[in-house]
């Protein structure tokens, strides 16, 4: 397995905070690969600089197996989803010339589905239909949008993967969705970008996945979570997010022993991409470098 990063904390993250150290691919190219990393998942703060992107792949210190992308597709505004859509296109188009061989992606949510819905149609009746979005809402419309995203993944022989995080537009945040997604697009390059973090906080086993849907793991993130049991005593799931946060791996409740195991066992010898949201290593450029290198050096204890 290869160990990488989201160019994010690095581009996006940290130069919101402390300037834009890293302002090209080439810069962020020559930090990973000094640090030991061996792989690139670069985010939308790039450009898409063909230039930028051949010199690094040919300089070959380096990999770039992935480029990220992750917005609501089904957003109410339209110029905006086209502008989302017309980006994802191009990563696809771009990946697909230079060899990079996925892109990672979020799915859409409609946001403004009429209430009414759940009075026409049983099947998605949900009692907390009052408290959060039902996402099989969206899934014909999820699948309308991006069916040709994935018939154009397909000509340019990239794999499209999905994220699961639920904090974006997305409806690709559980075992039952991924399923009916999946076979809903019917092709072999949709896929997941797996990230065990935001299972850990939906209440979903981290784990079992792995095994069940091992040909659908295409990427992997490497990002933990942490549950604060006293504070979500007393707000419940509802109140807010408070009891929960992101952590490097080795510092939440994951086991990354098992779940590389589990990886392992069935047959993932893919990247395994660090995102570093771990608010305990921010505040200072050192304190989000650190906080990359640090849970680089746990994973490899466990990959080697």
């Amino acid at each position: 397995m290869k160990i990488g990063f989201i160019t994010n904390a690095l581009v996006e993250q940290a130069g919101r905070s402390f300037g834009n150290q890293f302002q090209t691919l080439e810069e962020v190219a020559d930090w990973g690969a000094a640090h030991g990393f061996t792989d690139l998942e670069c985010g939308p703060m790039l450009p898409l600089d063909r230039n930028s992107y051949e010199k690094v792949l040919s300089d070959g210190r380096i990999s770039i197996s992935t480029l990220i992308y992750c917005r609501n597709y089904l957003s109410t505004d339209k110029e905006e989803a086209g502008t989302h859509l017309a980006e994802l296109k191009k990563r696809i188009e771009f990946a697909g010339a230079l060899g990079i061989p996925k892109v990672v992606t979020s799915t859409g949510i409609n946001k403004s589905i009429e209430e009414g819905i759940y009075d026409r149609d049983p099947s998605v009746k949900d009692r907390g239909n009052m408290i959060r979005r039902i996402p099989v809402r969206s899934l014909d419309q999820v699948v309308d949008v991006l069916g040709p995203m994935v018939e154009l993944a397909e000509k340019n022989n990239v794999k499209l993967c999905f994220e699961n995080c639920p904090l974006m537009g997305n409806i690709a945040i559980s075992p039952v969705m991924w399923t009916q997604i999946f076979d809903r697009l019917g092709s072999d390059l949709a896929g997941l970008a797996y990230d065990p973090s935001h299972l850990v906080w939906e209440m979903i086993d981290p784990y079992a996945p792995v095994s069940e849907f091992k040909d659908r793991i295409f990427h992997v993130h490497a990002k933990d979570a942490a549950i604060d049991r006293e504070q979500l005593a007393r707000t419940g799931i509802l109140t807010d997010f408070s009891w929960w946060s992101y952590r490097i791996p080795g510092r939440g409740e994951l086991d990354w022993k098992k779940l590389i195991g589990l990886l392992k066992e069935n047959g993932y010898d893919g990247t395994i991409s660090l995102e570093h949201e771990d608010a305990a290593y921010e505040g200072s450029l050192d304190a989000v470098e650190n906080g990359l290198i640090e849970g680089k050096a746990y994973l490899e204890n466990l990959i080697l």
